[in-house]
């Protein structure tokens, strides 16, 4: 029996070439990478074409071809790290919501204690570019709370029309679900609420010795935490 790279096997009867193996695996990993990245530049100049049609490449092609992707991989990863150490966020501007009356949601927050900082229309393409519709024509009003750390955008679109109404939805519905408040005397809060019309989603209960906490249905069905630390 013969040995080497032209052994044959008995058991099948053909000639084992591990060049032309090598080669067939080269080119299927190269294929796949090629698809998402070209790298023409780490083949050998040697590269030929035997007469069955299949390139074989040279054993300092591979080695040169892997250590090209690897390194191009290590510097694409560290590029990625430095520019996700400049992506710094400096605080949380503002949480929009959309209503369908927005004098009603702007009355709702004023009275839980918020302030109106502005009112505004919005229209044109700048807009409709940055929102992803249109034809927007809608109109925005500002509030912040007393502190001025936070401040709620409520906006009215008169057009495009609201295509799903989801002002009921229950707190487990994924997305963005209820915006959350500190209070000072949240029995006398959640009475003034009540006292308006509206309800609470569950009830008021106590978590453990830091917070006293409830779920409050508010206009268009925006569900507003209320807070009250305890000590």
């Amino acid at each position: 029996m013969r040995s080497g790279a032209d052994a044959i096997t008995p058991e099948v009867g053909y000639t084992f070439d591990y060049d032309r193996v090598v080669g067939l695996l080269f080119l299927i990993v190269a294929a796949e990478i090629e698809r998402f990245e070209p790298c023409s530049e780490v083949f050998d100049e040697s590269v030929e074409v035997g007469s069955s049609g299949m390139h074989s490449y040279s054993r300092s092609a591979w080695r040169h071809f892997v250590e090209y992707k690897v390194r191009n991989c290590r510097t694409k990863s560290e590029s990625a790290t430095a520019i996700m150490d400049r992506m710094t966020i400096q605080r949380m501007e503002h949480v929009g919501i959309v209503v369908d009356d927005l004098a009603a949601a702007i009355e709702f927050f004023i009275d839980l204690g918020l302030e109106l900082q502005g009112e505004v229309p919005v229209e044109g393409r700048w807009v409709d570019r940055v929102v992803g519709l249109d034809g927007v024509r809608a109109d925005i009003a500002m509030l912040g709370t007393p502190d001025g750390h936070g401040r709620l955008e409520l906006t009215k679109y008169h057009t495009p029309s609201i295509p799903v109404d989801n002002r009921h939805a229950t707190a487990n519905t994924p997305g963005i679900r209820h915006v959350a408040f500190l209070v000072e005397d949240i029995d006398a809060v959640v009475a003034g609420l009540r006292a308006r019309g509206n309800k609470l989603v569950g009830e008021l209960e106590r978590y453990e010795d830091s917070y006293r906490l409830c779920y409050v249905r508010g206009p268009e069905g925006i569900i507003v935490e209320l807070a009250e630390r305890i000590g």
